[in-house]
């Protein structure tokens, strides 16, 4: 994903519902945390914070809390095109970040971070995502410690430029520079023309050997932890400590595309998150 922050026809299927997936019958997993958003209004603030203005990969929008709401069973992240100043414009800046003079899109990305984290065990999201022209929705993981990516990073779903991701990130010898395990799935092939109007289930099994990525029970990569030592110097896998989890809608930046004939509003639609352990 690069996300370096260094400075519908499926329907609705909720909590009554057994969990997507082999978690539902596999009883070596427990649920040991879950958010099924089935409290209309903001996101339960004890499970998510909110990240907050331009944040990374030189991304369009601007993020903010007003957009993602609970509605109907489904955590809604929302993409507007709306412009307005940008309140931390500087004149002649070459930070991306103060050298835009307005915002121009707004969307939302939330996080565990400081209230949630796990080592190990199943994550689970049932989503929907928007597939057109601009779209950059992910959920994904990074590590509690450290500096991106020595910190370690998992794209459990990611999608671009009509290629599903699935990928894992660590460090290098060069600050800020990441090795990557990348997969990419065209959307196109899928057999089902309607693939992207419907809901699926993207689900990481993570543990001391590997981190497995799958949609639909499908496997699209596995990394063995064997590999997964930061070339640093110190010796850490950034994979056998606790992560947390983000869920987010980005637009354009270094690998959305181009959103300007896109229309919005745009929806990154959350069924449930759902983490198990053994």
């Amino acid at each position: 994903m690069g996300r370096h922050g260094y400075s519908q026809p499926a329907g609705s299927v909720h909590s009554q519902q057994p969990p997507t997936g082999q978690a539902s019958k596999d009883t070596l997993w427990k649920l040991v945390w879950a958010d099924e958003f089935n409290t209309n209004g903001r996101p339960d603030p004890k499970n998510w914070s909110f990240e907050n203005g331009f944040v990374r990969n030189r991304e369009h929008q601007w993020y903010q809390p007003d957009n993602a709401r609970c509605e109907n069973g489904l955590l809604i992240i929302e993409a507007r095109r709306e412009r307005r100043p940008n309140p931390n414009y500087q004149a002649n800046s070459t930070d991306w970040r103060t050298s835009r003079p307005f915002i121009e899109y707004t969307s939302s990305s939330l996080k565990t971070d400081g209230l949630h984290s796990w080592q190990y065990g199943r994550f689970e999201m049932r989503g929907r995502i928007d597939v057109r022209p601009g779209m950059w929705p992910a959920f994904w993981t990074l590590g509690v410690a450290g500096e991106w990516p020595a910190n370690g990073e998992i794209d459990i779903m990611e999608y671009y430029r009509n290629m599903l991701l699935a990928n894992v990130a660590w460090g290098t010898a060069q600050q800020y520079k990441a090795e990557w395990r990348t997969t990419k799935k065209p959307i196109s092939s899928f057999s089902d023309p309607d693939w992207a109007k419907k809901f699926h289930v993207w689900r990481m099994d993570w543990d001391e050997i590997a981190i497995s990525l799958y949609v639909d029970d499908l496997l699209l990569n596995r990394v063995n932890l064997s590999e997964t030592v930061n070339k640093d110097g110190t010796g850490i896998n950034p994979f056998r400590k606790p992560h947390y989890v983000l869920l987010n809608l980005a637009i354009g930046g270094d690998n959305g595309g181009d959103p300007s004939a896109t229309t919005f509003p745009s929806r990154f639609e959350v069924d449930y998150v759902r983490i198990y352990q053994q």
